[in-house]
């Protein structure tokens, strides 16, 4: 397999895995907003089946993005290459920390013996505080939004890609405020930065892989 053959091959990942990330979003949302309407009580935490869902989904958007961003750096040109690979390997702090999490709650958080455990609530449940929280928000608010924030550059052209990506990882790095505040209402922000933005901005990286052969270099050189 030649060079334009590998590339071709690796922009053909990327694209679908963009496409993938922005339905899984909008599928993520909708179960969200489900949950929350089938609550009795604003204090209450949303139930089965939509808590497994969004667990189950923010494993698999968080593998995408990491997927989609390998793509991304294996296709950029070398100037941006420093960019595409500190937005990687951020991306990939996310995913493993978001998935370690999920899936502890997913496997763990509901068995006899973590039911018994003293403080339980204080480990597994998403209520602050408790420390897979924590960890969430390291994934996302964190880690997250740095990664769109070293992405932004490598897109130069492309001006609204560029202002989706820095809005997304400022607002992501605007929700780490709420941890100093103990006010987990502006730490919400965090989420329209990697939950609302960032899937859109997936689906444009998508369209661009999508491109001609040179549009990538295109987009990402001045």
């Amino acid at each position: 397999m030649n060079k334009d053959n590998f590339n071709s091959f690796y922009r053909s990942v990327g694209r679908t895995t963009c496409r993938i990330i922005f339905v899984l979003g909008i599928i993520y949302a909708i179960t969200t907003t489900i949950g929350l309407l089938s609550l009795q009580s604003p204090d209450d935490s949303i139930g089965n089946p939509y808590f497994t869902i969004m667990e189950i989904l923010s494993i698999v958007i968080s593998l995408l993005m990491a997927i989609s961003l390998i793509t991304v750096h294996l296709c950029a040109p070398l100037i941006d290459k420093f960019f595409t690979l500190t937005a990687l390997i951020f991306m990939c702090f996310t995913t493993v920390i978001t998935s370690s999490v999920h899936f502890l709650i997913l496997s763990v958080s509901h068995t006899m013996e973590a039911e018994l455990l003293q403080n339980s609530s204080f480990f597994f449940s998403f209520k602050w505080p408790s420390v897979v929280y924590a960890l969430d928000i390291l994934a996302w608010d964190l880690f997250f939004g740095l990664s769109m924030l070293f992405l932004a550059p490598v897109f130069k052209i492309d001006k609204n890609l560029k202002a989706l990506l820095i809005i997304s990882g400022i607002l992501s790095l605007i929700g780490l405020i709420g941890i100093p505040l103990q006010n987990m209402q502006i730490r919400n922000i965090g989420i329209i930065g990697y939950a609302v933005i960032g899937p859109v901005a997936f689906l444009l990286i998508g369209k661009i892989l999508g491109g001609q052969k040179d549009e990538l270099a295109n987009k990402t050189n001045a």
